[in-house]
């Protein structure tokens, strides 16, 4: 397994993105620290560690959604927490109110729309039997040499209940499963990218690190694929842990502790 810093790889997912009619949401750290606790002095203060002026200066608590929600400045389209903008969409394409459930009647949620980056995102469920259930991981596999690194992966074994056809639990199963299905209307869900699937990951220290009001049943224990090959290693694929919010790459191959959540909407 490799793994990388959060910190740095977040500068180096971001600091080039191109720019697009969309937006980027923020990260949830909405609070300052000194060199070994939290600010407990108000940003008003001169004192406070909060100013750019003091002694920790360009904290990601002082800029971005976060603190326009920390100060009651920021309008969302939806709801979620701090900076994060979420709606709930149904089973047949409908937005929903905050207060829906998750369910299989065409009315019931099934999908969560971020407003910020305008990507609709799979909800998983809590019954075994569903092929978008929770607990299910899959092999990286992606057939298509154009897109998948030079090396295709593996198309796995039966990790996921039988829930996709001739027992093959693999990422491509997955998208097409989910496609066939038209999960809220869709045909066009596909795997996320690395940037993409990080843009979720809530760091505040809950765990999991992601809004879990808008994306329940989300395991803590282990890391979701992403669509991107680690072009160093071409046998393995970055992933995203939302039990530290951290990004790695491993094995194609490892299924035992490798989950999906499909996107769709404009890739960036």
């Amino acid at each position: 397994m490799t793994r990388f810093p959060r910190a740095p790889l977040l500068a180096l997912l971001f600091a080039a993105v191109p720019v697009h009619a969309v937006g980027l949401p923020d990260t949830g750290q909405d609070t300052c620290y000194n060199d070994t606790v939290a600010d407990g002095v108000a940003a008003s203060n001169a004192a406070s560690i909060a100013r750019d002026a003091g002694t920790h200066p360009r904290q990601d608590c002082r800029y971005g959604r976060d603190a326009a929600a920390a100060a009651s400045a920021l309008p969302k389209t939806g709801a979620g927490a701090k900076g994060f903008d979420y709606t709930k969409i149904a089973n047949n394409g409908t937005a929903l109110a905050a207060s829906a459930t998750l369910g299989t009647a065409a009315t019931d949620w099934a999908c969560t729309r971020d407003n910020v980056t305008a990507l609709t995102w799979e909800v998983k469920t809590a019954a075994v039997t569903d092929p978008r259930y929770f607990g299910h991981t899959y092999n990286w596999y992606n057939s298509d040499g154009s897109t998948n690194g030079g090396n295709a992966g593996s198309t796995g074994g039966n990790t996921c209940n039988a829930t996709l056809q001739g027992n093959l639990c693999n990422t491509q199963a997955f998208v097409t499963a989910v496609n066939a299905a038209a999960l809220c209307t869709y045909t066009d869900w596909r795997m996320p990218t690395v940037r993409e699937l990080f843009t979720l990951v809530y760091a505040n220290g809950s765990i999991p690190s992601i809004d879990q009001t808008y994306f329940p049943n989300t395991s803590d224990s282990s890391f979701f694929w992403t669509g991107s090959s680690y072009l160093l290693v071409l046998d393995r694929a970055f992933n995203v842990n939302f039990h530290t919010g951290n990004t790695s790459a491993s094995s194609k191959s490892n299924s035992s502790h490798n989950y999906v959540r499909l996107v769709r909407g404009a890739q960036f």
